[in-house]
Parts: structure tokens; C-alpha cells; sequence
């Protein structure tokens, strides 16, 4: 890769760090979830930059009780949060999930994606015009048509992830299923993140006359995330990240 061994490890090290930082917020969080990185850095004793750069990594935000509600999950099964004690360090690793709404003319339209956690690579994708378990069920399909399966796959505890024909996907394949804690959006701060930077390309929605258009631009905006957009966390493309790891 033309870089010299000890600049490797260093990153290795700084990551490792980095992630450990990551969870002992996420455990501050969970005990004051309105913790901005002012507060998080006095709690765990750093600097507020170093606090803000790690929450920026990871796209860890406060909760805040305006915008989307958090609601207490009913789930049937439990999954603990895997992340707390493991590391993405590969591609397919981990993979995480989640989706968003788009407002088209008055109208809700559901994008659901699932990110390799390590690569910071969209994997699958999936436009519908409901929510349920045929988006979260596309979705997942999608993504391992065209990939190897993950190890461990990460989401939150709604019910389109509590589908017995969603859990049973997983299961077939031998994929360790992970879940963010209730009420912890944090906990899956790749996709919050993700979704942030995604509207801020995308625009307007409503600019578009017909669904068609719209979903034919939301693949656009898709596959220049994972071709043609920097990542800040990576200094190029994920993609590219991908194909250079792979040498």
C-alpha cells in the first residue's frame, strides 16, 4: 500500500482507542442521554475536541426530544449490543441498518440501507412507499445478493427488525444478530449519521414530478456515497477504501 508498518499500527492503535472512547460515552449516555460533548467530556475526564472528534467518528449525538421519538421497544426477543465489546476490523464484519423518510409531495417515502461498519460501504439499499417487514426484508436481501455475509449484523429494536421472517433470514445464513439497547439511538450512530449527510445531498424531494424520478436519484445519491463522496473518516471514497484494503 506504500505506507510504512509503523504508520499502520499507529492508525490500528488510535482506532482501538477511539472505539474505546466510543463505548464509555454510550455508557454515559445511557445514564444522561441529553449529553452534549461538553458535559460527555467533563463526565469521562478529556478534552471537548477530543470529544467532538470521536462523536463526529462515530455519529454519536444527544437525544433530544424534538424531531423522532425514541419509543420503548416490546421486543419479543432479546439481542444484546455486541459493539459494547467488539470492534468492526474487516469488511463484512459488521454490518449495521436502519432506515429514513423522505416527505415526496405530502407523501411518505421509507429509504431503508445497511452500512458495512468497517468500510463505511453502502451494501444494500431498498425505496418503498410503506414501512414493515418487506423494506427491512428487501433490504437485507439486496445486500447479500451482491455480498458475502456479515459475521454480526446490528440494528435497533423496531418491529421491522423483530419480524420472525427477518430474525429467520439472518438465522438461515448464520449471521450473530446485534441490537442497539432501548431508548439508545446512539448505539447506532453509523446510520444517524449516514442519513444526515444523505438529505443534505439529496435536497428537496418534492423537485421531482413523479416517483420514478425520485427513486432513480436516490439510487444516484447512493452510489455516489459509495463511489465519488469523501468520507471524512476515511480521505476517500468507502469503495475505494474497500478495493485499496483488499490488495
Amino acid at each position: 500500500m506504500g505506507v510504512s508498518r509503523s504508520s499502520l499500527y499507529y492508525v490500528a492503535i488510535q482506532d482501538a482507542k477511539d472505539w474505546a472512547l466510543k463505548i464509555r460515552m454510550e455508557e454515559v449516555l445511557h445514564e444522561h442521554p441529553s449529553y452534549g460533548s461538553r458535559r460527555l467530556s467533563i463526565a469521562l475526564g478529556i478534552s471537548r475536541p477530543r470529544a467532538q472528534r470521536v462523536m463526529r467518528i462515530y455519529g454519536i449525538k444527544p437525544y433530544r426530544r424534538h424531531g423522532r421519538k425514541y419509543k420503548k421497544s416490546k421486543a419479543r426477543r432479546h439481542f444484546p449490543n455486541l459493539l459494547l465489546g467488539i470492534m468492526p476490523s474487516y469488511a463484512n464484519h459488521v454490518w449495521a441498518t436502519d432506515f429514513t423518510e423522505l416527505v415526496f409531495h405530502g407523501k411518505k417515502i421509507y429509504v431503508s440501507t445497511i452500512i458495512d461498519l468497517f468500510t463505511r460501504r453502502l451494501m444494500g439499499l431498498h425505496v418503498a412507499t410503506r414501512k414493515g417487514a418487506p423494506l427491512t426484508v428487501q433490504t437485507l436481501a439486496n445486500a447479500l445478493f451482491h455480498h458475502p455475509r456479515p459475521l454480526i449484523f446490528h440494528s435497533d429494536n423496531g418491529s421491522e427488525y423483530e419480524a420472525k421472517i427477518f430474525i429467520a433470514m439472518l438465522e438461515q445464513y448464520g449471521i450473530t444478530i446485534s441490537r442497539s439497547r432501548p431508548g439508545s439511538p446512539w448505539e447506532n450512530g453509523y446510520q444517524e449519521s449516514f442519513y444526515d449527510k444523505f438529505k443534505m445531498d439529496f435536497g428537496d424531494p418534492s423537485r421531482f414530478k413523479t416517483l420514478g424520478e425520485l427513486v432513480a436519484e436516490i439510487y444516484r445519491t447512493a452510489w455516489d456515497y459509495n463511489h465519488t463522496r469523501i468520507h471524512s473518516a476515511l480521505s476517500m471514497p468507502p469503495s475505494a477504501f474497500a478495493e485499496k484494503i483488499a490488495v
